[in-house]
């Protein structure tokens, strides 16, 4: 069976980075003047030579949006139910050789955290853990899973790679979505920055989405964090991942999300800064290659760049975050988070913001055809 491993070989970082720096004028115009477009097409609008066409490309993509998602934006929050962590990703704020305290929620807290989250409106969820398989197993995430189900519309899991028959075990308990990201799509430098733990097997994480969509899961978000290597290469892969997705599984509801690496616990030096500028020739580029796919923006960004990106193509924003575990209604652990979050609107500031905009924010775009949802 064909892997998008398989695939990726036929992409290597050097064939990646000298069609971007090959990519002419010509290319990137015929790119934006094509119905549908090959990954040749998606690393033309990715390249140095886009760059003077990005008002064109906003255009194509603000068209494309509109087409295809109208102007609604789905909201999402997180919630952290447990940061101890036997990885030592070097970027990560959970890494294992950090000295912060850990706190982990028993099935009641978690649940009791929920209800704060579905009391205030949220209607999607993502299920967030480290990577510790003896606390926060497969079978502790399906316990919340299915505590917290009646709560929610949809409950997604951004936790490690599991196996086929663990994501089935988890879609059974009423998760219905998965978000993975791969980090670096280049295995060499992903090899570095995960030096001990079983993030550490690149392969085992690069194929978990094909694993989830095999096994039940209705919808796929990846990605890789911007920042780590160089733009093009990470940005054209994490995109070619999901056209690759979508063609293999049309049933799926594959979305790609955009993040930069923020602040953290511990000290990480970012070799590959991503500026404003090329975070929105990627969001518009992502949406030329892949019009009905979804593009997520988190509270790694802050308000003024979030409420900039939406009319390029974002179609998925977080409110209301926090990348601490507990604090809302078991007591304040006082832990740091994973990450630094810059937006920190509400999601009743983000509803308005978004109306303002001229968007309309969904809370809930998906009915559970067993009848387990809110």
């Amino acid at each position: 069976m064909e892997t998008f491993q398989d695939v990726l070989r036929d992409w290597p970082v050097s064939r990646r980075k000298e069609a971007a720096a090959s990519a002419t004028e010509s290319s990137v115009l015929a790119a934006l003047h094509k119905d549908s477009l090959r990954p040749e097409d998606f690393l033309a609008l990715l390249s140095p030579a886009a760059s003077a066409h990005l008002e064109a490309m906003a255009r194509r993509a603000h068209d494309l949006t509109l087409r295809f998602f109208g102007r609604a934006v789905n909201i999402f929050t997180p919630l952290y139910v447990s940061d101890i962590c036997t990885n030592q990703c070097r970027y990560c704020g959970f890494n294992a050789k950090n000295t912060q305290p850990r706190h982990h929620l028993s099935v009641d807290e978690a649940e009791a955290e929920a209800r704060c989250l579905a009391a205030r409106g949220f209607q999607h969820i993502l299920l967030l853990t480290g990577d510790a398989r003896k606390i926060s197993s497969p079978a502790y995430i399906a316990d919340v899973a299915r505590r917290i189900r009646p709560l929610f519309a949809s409950v997604g899991i951004e936790v490690y790679s599991l196996t086929g028959e663990e994501y089935a075990q988890l879609v059974r308990a009423g998760v219905d979505s998965m978000t993975m990201f791969q980090e670096t799509y280049q295995p060499e430098l992903y090899a570095w920055l995960h030096p001990a733990g079983p993030k550490s097997d690149y392969a085992f994480r690069l194929n978990a989405p094909q694993r989830a969509a095999e096994n039940g899961m209705r919808s796929i978000g990846l990605g890789a964090l911007l920042g780590l290597d160089d733009f093009v290469a990470d940005a054209f892969a994490a995109g070619l991942h999901a056209w690759w997705l979508q063609r293999r599984y049309p049933g799926v509801d594959v979305s790609v999300s955009i993040p930069r690496i923020c602040p953290h616990e511990g000290s990480f030096d970012v070799q590959h800064t991503v500026d404003d500028r090329r975070l929105a020739q990627y969001v518009a580029a992502l949406r030329c290659f892949l019009p009905r796919a979804g593009i997520t923006c988190s509270s790694r960004e802050n308000a003024f760049m979030r409420n900039h990106l939406i009319p390029l193509g974002v179609t998925r924003v977080s409110a209301g975050v926090s990348t601490a575990v507990g604090g809302r209604a078991t007591e304040d652990m006082h832990n740091p988070g994973q990450f630094e979050i810059s937006d920190r609107r509400s999601l009743e500031q983000m509803v308005a913001d978004l109306a303002a905009l001229g968007y309309q924010a969904v809370l809930k775009d998906w009915e559970d055809p067993a009848g387990s949802g809110a």
